[in-house]
């Protein structure tokens, strides 16, 4: 059985041509160029400038980053996979994100704050819940965002050049590792760029080309028509889902139920888009405020295309290729692909090989690798901040500098070394949609971290004993059902399923729900039965107390002078992404000619460690240009209305 996989594998990679090969070298030599230039933009050898970029970073760069790092590999592989096997209702999970772009750019330019865990450390107190979700965040980046890319990226060159899976993946860890160590931020984001370019012009040729079958009313015809020649007797998941061209289906039944879609996805998409280290950290990375906010609009505008440019191509693809993508029988899905429970991960890549011509092949390859560098380099920077700036740094608290970027270079190999060991348990892993995989796990981990930032935001009587056991329960609940459905996977087709009912009753999108309630509902009993947090705790880093500890000087600004004319509606926009940076990250105690003044002892009432005649600390950029502001202000709106329509277009 190997032997004939092997055989056809390598029979698909002689039908690469020369212009194949000059295509991906090409590649190479100018993802290594825009490295080189990049990472002499900035220094290295500095904490701000490895980490964050030098805080000098436009808007455009960073929001193509954005995009790049949460469209890797396992994104075109599992989306492409997912769309194959339920049509075009995953499209959601990336058209949520435009929600939340007002909420998502803010407000972290120029602030004393390197991770998100940071905040929740000054809002709380104490150590143990900052270190809790910085460890979560490995344990994510790890099961949901390095392994699941290792082993996409890995497939996609299995399948096309018939080398072997481990093979494939070692020489993507190699390159990217090197690559990320080398660089820092600023690499990161200048080649996620490149590679966001290479990505969606891909995308579009390889779109462009299924589309030969005809237009969207034929593939609709020819989706629902499209059944393998073996199936298994006396069942019906062979059959094409009949809603697979709806986005919001079946509350009960539904493979991805509408309130599932619009609840549960809104608190995991909250997770990501808003405090995930991946994103903060750029939005971090901005020169000013205008450029971070204007950055999240722009990933935004782009987390429209993979719909076109991703889903539908695979959906083209089990119209095309029903007997291998498509596949149901355990034994003929192990002769195409290799996993018993189905092949519809394969849907992107067969249509690259079976489609493209000679020298565009080569370009998709080029797309996959551009796909998996930038999201890899960027989990990898990202975690590795993580654990340098929140771990080590606790322990060693009088490390140099020095120590602490050699630390972070090493974290990043061992994050390699962990997410290789990982990488078997997805070969079998949700009926074989690596996509419905990386959602549901993070369903399971990540909604008590929405909730408790939530929660510490906008309720002050929220302490750190409410905090830490409202995490701890749920994360208690959420590793159980994690368990279980590994204990349980998804039987293959016509095979019993002895899992609880309660498993398979409760979809993962509504577990989210319930998860983030029943936390939310342990932080407020907790919280209520123990003393309030102090005034330190509070001032300025949380909703309700910005206006109570704000000194309104003579010299202070009224709202229009800082933030610009314009509409009432504009205003009031730009009033609260400069509140939310304001309490959040600064600690400000007057603002002054555009300049946020933060007090020495950031609010305490403890004295200032700072020596006398010490100034105090300036963040400047707080103030925006008035056409900057209403033109964010006016494409965020734009978005909200286009992802409005979008959705009731195809409800």
């Amino acid at each position: 059985m190997a032997a004939n996989t092997t055989t056809k594998f390598f029979a698909l990679s002689q039908s690469f041509s020369v212009s194949d090969i000059i295509v991906i070298g090409a590649y190479f030599l100018l993802n290594v160029a825009v490295g080189i230039w990049s990472s002499c933009r900035v220094s290295r050898n500095t904490l701000n400038g490895y980490f964050l970029a030098g805080r000098d970073m436009a808007w455009w760069p960073i929001g193509a980053s954005m995009f790049a790092s949460s469209e890797g590999s396992g994104l075109f592989i599992g989306l492409a996979g997912t769309g194959a096997a339920g049509g075009i209702a995953v499209a959601g999970f990336e058209w949520n994100v435009s929600f939340l772009s007002p909420l998502s750019s803010p407000p972290f330019c120029d602030s004393p704050i390197v991770t998100m865990p940071e905040y929740l450390g000054r809002r709380f107190g104490g150590e143990r819940i900052r270190m809790y979700l910085s460890a979560l965040s490995l344990m994510l980046s790890v099961f949901t965002k390095i392994s699941t890319d290792l082993y996409s990226g890995a497939f996609f060159v299995q399948i096309c050049l018939g080398w072997n899976l481990y093979v494939s993946t070692v020489l993507m860890l190699v390159v990217t590792a090197l690559y990320t160590i080398a660089g820092g931020l600023a690499a990161v984001i200048y080649t996620d760029t490149l590679q966001t370019s290479i990505m969606i012009i891909g995308a579009v040729i390889l779109t462009i080309t299924g589309q030969s079958i005809g237009g969207y009313n034929e593939l609709e015809r020819m989706y629902l028509q499209a059944v393998p020649s073996k199936i298994i007797p006396n069942t019906t998941c062979h059959l094409p889902r009949p809603d697979a061209m709806h986005l919001f289906r079946d509350p009960v039944d539904g493979d991805l139920p509408w309130p599932g879609m619009t609840l549960g996805l809104t608190i995991i998409a909250t997770w990501y888009w808003c405090t995930d280290q991946v994103i903060v950290q750029r939005s971090l990375s901005a020169k000013n405020l205008s450029h971070a906010k204007g950055a999240s609009i722009f990933a935004s505008y782009l987390k429209m295309l993979p719909m076109i440019f991703i889903v539908l191509p695979g959906m083209i693809s089990k119209a095309l290729y029903p007997d291998s993508v498509g596949c149901v029988d355990p034994e003929e899905c192990m002769k195409v692909c290799g996993a018993e429970v189905g092949c519809s991960n394969i849907a992107f890549p067969k249509l690259v090989i079976e489609l493209m011509p000679s020298g565009l092949r080569g370009l998709m390859i080029a797309v996959m690798m551009a796909a998996l560098m930038s999201s890899l380099t960027s989990i990898f920077n990202s975690s590795s901040t993580l654990f340098t700036m929140d771990i080590w740094k606790k322990y060693r608290r009088g490390a140099s500098e020095k120590e602490l970027l050699l630390v972070g270079r090493i974290v990043t190999v061992i994050l390699v070394v962990i997410s290789v060991v990982w990488i078997p348990i997805l070969q079998s892993a949700n009926s074989g949609q690596l996509y419905v995989y990386i959602q549901s796990v993070t369903s399971y981990l990540a909604p008590p971290v929405t909730a408790i930032f939530v929660m510490a935001v906008f309720w002050k009587r929220t302490n750190e004993a409410g905090a830490f056991w409202g995490l701890m329960v749920g994360l208690a609940v959420g590793v159980t059902r994690m368990v279980l459905e590994f204990a349980f996977p998804p039987p293959r087709c016509g095979v019993f399923d002895p899992a609880p009912s309660v498993l398979r009753s409760v979809h993962y999108l509504h577990f989210a729900i319930i998860l983030c309630l029943l936390t939310i509902i342990v932080v407020v009993v907790v919280s209520l039965l123990t003393p309030p947090p102090t005034e330190e705790q509070t001032c300025n880093l949380t909703w309700w107390t910005l206006k109570n500890n704000f000194p309104l000087s003579p010299s202070f600004p009224p709202i229009k002078a800082t933030l610009g004319s314009g509409s009432l509606l504009s205003q009031g926009t730009q009033a609260f992404s400069l509140s939310l940076y304001l309490f959040l990250f600064t600690g400000c105690e007057s603002v002054r000619r555009g300049k946020c003044v933060r007090a020495p002892g950031f609010c305490s009432p403890r004295p200032s460690r700072s020596s006398p005649g010490t100034p105090p600390a300036v963040i400047h950029s707080i103030r925006e240009d008035p056409f900057w502001s209403r033109f964010c202000c006016v494409n965020a709106i734009i978005l909200m209305c286009v992802n409005i329509f979008l959705y009731a277009y195809y409800a």
